[in-house]
């Protein structure tokens, strides 16, 4: 009796709202983050104003100006500026440092390691630099795993008479962000692991009833059945995207044709076309295209988007797959084609993003977590890919992927693209 009260509330609750499953689970972490966020945006902005008032007022400015840890250096990396949010971060004073060249040899010595490599970033464990080469502010997020520190670090030059005399380096502390992030994954992952058990059961019983059951109970089963799907679904995606944001998805490589690869996922994806009244055909290439992939793993990211153009649709639309080979570089191209309803312009800038869900999208399907193209864009960039969306309202959408064909073009470890 308690089990069918359970199985009860469980569907009560998806037909009350599917939005509301997802939103208890990340409402209170998410309305952290954004204060974390907004917080970071009002920072970003007036960072370079920070760098070019100090370069013009003096390093004896320094502690009154940034909130941030502030030091400045020479050509020759000799420090000649330090306030005391540097003190505090490297745990070293001002007359320690202030007079000393760092130079990467340090990086062996405890005390000053940290500031070797955020001096020297090539040196850190990871580094992922956000502007391009030559262009001043240089910007960085700088990680270190032992201890736990996340920083982003902005370089830019002080000038004399228009001629580069030395350095001047912000360092904005996330690791508490970072952990806020880490948080929520954890508190999301720990949530759908506690509903995955129960809901497992409830779908297993629905599937037993479902082939034993006839007469007017039978509508009812199948809906319970209908129902559990959707909702164990809902669970695997918000599953896969702490997976993802943790970078503990787990990639198994190996070599896979494309055309035979194409072929199971459009097996499966006939199924559900033929639900929804649309026809799926493939153009396939004039030779074989092999690629290194996770087969499991990036065809998720392909029946996302395929199972989108199917239930997006019009009656008696179709869904076009074509691959072919770049003729001058490394690389295959999928397109896949619908006739749907199409993506507004203004929503495609959102489209890969986490939860988000476009207005006319919700207006056809009611359900659903705005999970799946931001679970393929990260699954197909961790292949050394990229991911892009046309669209027009009314005439269908185009998403258009590229794969590498050389698998040193794959990224040797998993990173997030929010």
């Amino acid at each position: 009796m308690i089990f069918f009260l359970i199985v009860g509330v469980l569907l009560a609750a998806f037909f009350a709202s599917v939005k509301e499953l997802v939103a208890a689970t990340t409402v209170i972490f998410f309305t952290l983050f954004i204060l974390f966020m907004m917080n970071r945006v009002r920072k970003n902005i007036k960072d370079t104003e920070i760098l070019l008032k100090v370069a013009s007022a003096g390093t004896d400015k320094l502690a009154d100006i940034s909130s941030d840890a502030v030091l400045t250096y020479d050509n020759n990396f000799r420090i000649t500026g330090f306030n005391r949010v540097s003190e505090t971060l490297f745990n070293i004073k001002k007359e320690d440092i202030v007079g000393k060249i760092i130079s990467p040899a340090l990086i062996g010595d405890e005390r000053y390691s940290v500031i070797t490599q955020v001096i020297f970033p090539s040196l850190s464990p990871s580094v992922v630099k956000k502007s391009d080469p030559g262009e001043y502010p240089q910007v960085a997020d700088i990680d270190f795993m032992e201890p736990e520190l996340h920083l982003t670090t902005r370089t830019e030059r002080i000038l004399k008479n228009e001629i580069p005399v030395g350095f001047i380096k912000s360092i904005e502390n996330r690791t508490r962000e970072v952990e806020l992030i880490h948080s929520k994954s954890e508190f999301i992952t720990v949530a759908a692991h506690q509903l995955r058990t129960p809901l497992t059961a409830v779908h297993w019983t629905f599937e037993t009833l479902e082939k034993s059951v006839t007469g007017p109970d039978k509508e009812l089963i199948d809906n319970g059945l209908e129902v559990s799907v959707k909702l164990l679904k809902i669970v695997s995606d918000l599953l896969d995207a702490s997976k993802i944001e943790s970078g503990k998805f787990g990639y198994e490589f190996k070599e896979i044709d494309t055309v035979a690869f194409i072929d199971d996922i459009l097996r499966n994806a006939n199924l559900l076309a033929k639900q929804f009244g649309v026809a799926v055909y493939f153009d396939r290439p004039s030779e074989p295209v092999k690629i290194t992939a996770d087969p499991n793993k990036l065809g998720l990211a392909l029946s996302n988007i395929i199972d989108n153009g199917i239930k997006y649709n019009v009656k008696n639309g179709n869904v076009t797959v074509k691959i072919e080979k770049m003729a001058d570089k490394p690389f295959v191209t999928l397109t896949i084609k619908d006739t749907g309803i199409g993506i507004p312009k203004n929503d495609l800038k959102k489209l890969f993003s986490k939860f988000y869900r476009g207005e006319n999208v919700v207006k056809e399907q009611t359900d659903g977590t705005g999970l799946g193209l931001y679970i393929a864009k990260n699954i197909i960039v961790r292949h050394g890919g990229t991911i892009t969306a046309d669209s027009v309202i009314g005439r269908g959408s185009i998403f258009t992927v590229t794969l590498p064909t050389d698998a040193s073009l794959i990224p040797p470890s998993e990173t997030t693209i929010e």
